[in-house]
């Protein structure tokens, strides 16, 4: 690994590597955004996955998106289609000359593809910690135990340049502005902005189609989905809380991807009114909804992080992750959690749980209703 100072170096070509997911693509815009700053005229390419490429495609700091067929490369060698793809963005990343390469993502794939840019500079985080540092005693039970650690599955050797893990307790934002010390970056407060193109805003305008929204009636959104299962709040939680907002003139709307539409079928029928637009919206006409809600309530971190991108109210209930690390940023009022002694345990699937998911279903309906409530109060 080189040690050479980069913070004075001026770079004409570089690539950014976060290709998924919503959430950690969100906390990588402050990168984009210090990046333009500090090389102006540079032609600046983000890697990302087609489903994510909404999300920065049309930001003015951004020279282009590569598409990373994520899905291609589980079926490498199994057809021509399947093959081509990945061989033809090897091809693509090498063409450019990148002079610099960022890789945030830090897995073997990305490493692979940070080596098939040749650039001379490639930057990534250091190997993972053995150990964390002596944490508050408040948070000591999550810090440094579970979650993100560095580079994983040998990434780190593909860098020229790495990120020293200086601690683990730090939110991602922060982690990944570690950057703007090798390079020289501003210090200017991260900007997560998502820019949307203007139909995305006529888009969810029609699929509303609610005369009370033209009357005033404000919206309030509510995400249930996530891909984790641990992290499902359950279903009549939402429902009461729907209900609550229905109560105070809210339009409820309900949004997701497709593999969501049980959950939010369910939360609607239990929610006499709400409209339910789970797996039809593109992720710009879900930022366009998110801008438009007067509040968020979600458990999905995808959903919670645009929202604070977009500067919109939200409250977000957790479970089994670190809110201090991923959660909304800067807005420790935002969440809500259950004071259960097995937190941070980090657990993707329910059967693993070995104490009935309590995390989740002690968090109750009242209670979050209660923090949107407050949430609300201090927005007007």
């Amino acid at each position: 690994m080189k040690t050479t100072d980069l913070s004075s170096r001026s770079f004409e070509r570089i690539l950014l590597i976060k290709p998924s997911a919503v959430g950690d693509v969100i906390h990588t815009l402050p990168v984009l955004v210090k990046l333009r700053a500090r090389y102006p005229e540079a032609r600046i390419d983000w890697l990302i996955t087609p489903e994510n490429a909404d999300l920065v495609r049309y930001h003015p700091a951004l020279s282009n998106a590569v598409h990373f067929p994520r899905h291609q490369l589980t079926r490498f060698g199994r057809s021509w289609s399947a093959t081509a793809g990945p061989i033809k963005l090897l091809a693509t990343l090498r063409k450019p000359r990148y002079d610099l390469v960022v890789d945030m993502h830090g897995q073997f794939r990305s490493a692979l593809l940070v080596l098939a840019t040749a650039a001379p500079v490639r930057i990534g985080f250091d190997r993972p910690a053995r150990k964390g540092p002596t944490a508050p005693p408040a948070r000591s039970r999550e810090t440094g135990v579970h979650g993100w650690s560095g580079a994983r599955e040998g990434a780190w050797i593909a860098y020229t340049h790495r990120m020293p893990i200086t601690t683990l307790d730090l939110h991602a934002v922060d982690r990944y502005l570690w950057l703007s010390t090798m390079l020289g970056l501003d210090d200017a407060p991260p900007d997560m902005t998502i820019y949307t193109p203007p139909e995305a805003s006529a888009a969810i305008d029609r699929k509303l189609e609610d005369p009370g929204i033209r009357g005033g009636r404000p919206v309030a959104l509510l995400v249930p989905g996530t891909i984790w299962q641990t992290k499902h709040w359950h279903v009549e939680g939402f429902a009461e809380v729907g209900r609550d907002l229905t109560r105070s003139g809210f339009l409820v709307v309900l949004a997701g991807t497709a593999r969501d539409r049980a959950r939010c079928r369910a939360i609607a029928e239990a929610c006499p009114g709400a409209r339910d637009l789970s797996g039809r919206t593109t992720l710009s006409e879900l930022a366009a909804l998110v801008r438009r809600a007067a509040i968020c309530v979600t458990n999905d971190s995808g959903s919670m992080h645009m929202a604070v991108a977009l500067d919109r109210p939200v409250v977000s209930v957790f479970g089994p992750t670190d809110p201090y690390k991923i959660g909304p940023y800067r807005r420790p009022h935002a969440v809500v959690r259950a004071d259960v002694p097995c937190l941070g345990c980090y657990l993707r699937h329910l059967h693993s749980c070995p104490h009935g998911h309590a995390c989740m279903t002690q968090v109750t309906g009242a209670m979050v209703a209660e923090r949107v409530r407050r949430i609300l109060d201090a927005a007007a």
